[in-house]
């Protein structure tokens, strides 16, 4: 099969979104550090994004459903990189340490 094929190919891209949603959710549950899930969380943003551009790349009838979906997912993407940004650097003000486990002592 050419890279054309593979271009042209609907599963290609869902398997890609998939991958990307599958490491997100293991980087969430793995990592340790704020920072860490952060990334992890827009990876899983990022899957979600891929998947909606496949769909409306192959299926939908009208083109811009999937383009309007991804905007929005990319809006709500960099609202929760500010926040959760905030919220790592108010953490590490109080704690010196941007350790999931240090913040288990938080009140509020």
């Amino acid at each position: 099969m050419t890279i054309l094929g593979l271009y042209n190919n609907l599963n290609t891209f869902l398997v890609i979104g998939a991958m990307l949603f599958a490491m997100g959710i293991y980087g969430v549950v793995t990592r340790r550090t704020f920072i860490g899930m952060l990334i992890a969380a827009e990876m899983i943003l990022a899957g979600a994004s891929v998947n909606f551009m496949a769909f409306n790349r192959f299926v939908a009838p009208d083109p811009v459903t999937g383009q309007v979906f991804t905007l929005f997912i990319m809006a709500v993407a960099a609202a929760e990189a500010a926040i959760g940004l905030s919220i790592v650097v108010a953490v590490y003000r109080h704690y010196y340490s941007i350790d999931a486990e240090d913040a288990t002592q938080l009140k509020g």
